[in-house]
């Protein structure tokens, strides 16, 4: 199931193997620091290019887990919107949705 958001009750769907889910463990979580960028639904950022090993929004850069690459094969990587959120159960990561999609997958925040 690709991870998405139900649009009549914003409830999140696909990841549901909670905070142990050893796909997402990170030996260094915040390794290249925190994202001080705005977060959340009403911080609306546009993919400015690269792909899912370092893409870039608005001079920030992020990777999408290994993990999911695959769920980003459609994303349109220099026009998409995308909104961040912090992701409460995997230290590391946030969660980056996909506005256009309504799909969203783990985001590592790489620097700026």
């Amino acid at each position: 199931m690709v991870p998405h958001v139900h649009a009549a009750d914003d409830r999140w769907v696909g990841h549901n193997a909670g905070p142990n889910d050893r796909n997402l463990h990170l030996d260094h979580p915040w390794e290249h620091g925190r994202f001080r960028g705005s977060i959340g639904a009403r911080h609306v950022w546009r993919l400015r290019g690269g792909g899912r090993d370092r893409f870039n929004i608005g001079g920030f850069f992020f990777q999408v887990a290994p993990y999911e690459y695959g769920y980003t094969d459609d994303w349109l990587w220099d026009s998409d919107d995308i909104v961040i959120y912090d992701d409460p159960d995997h230290d590391g990561w946030y969660l980056g949705y996909d506005v256009r999609l309504g799909r969203y997958v783990h985001v590592m925040y790489l620097g700026s």
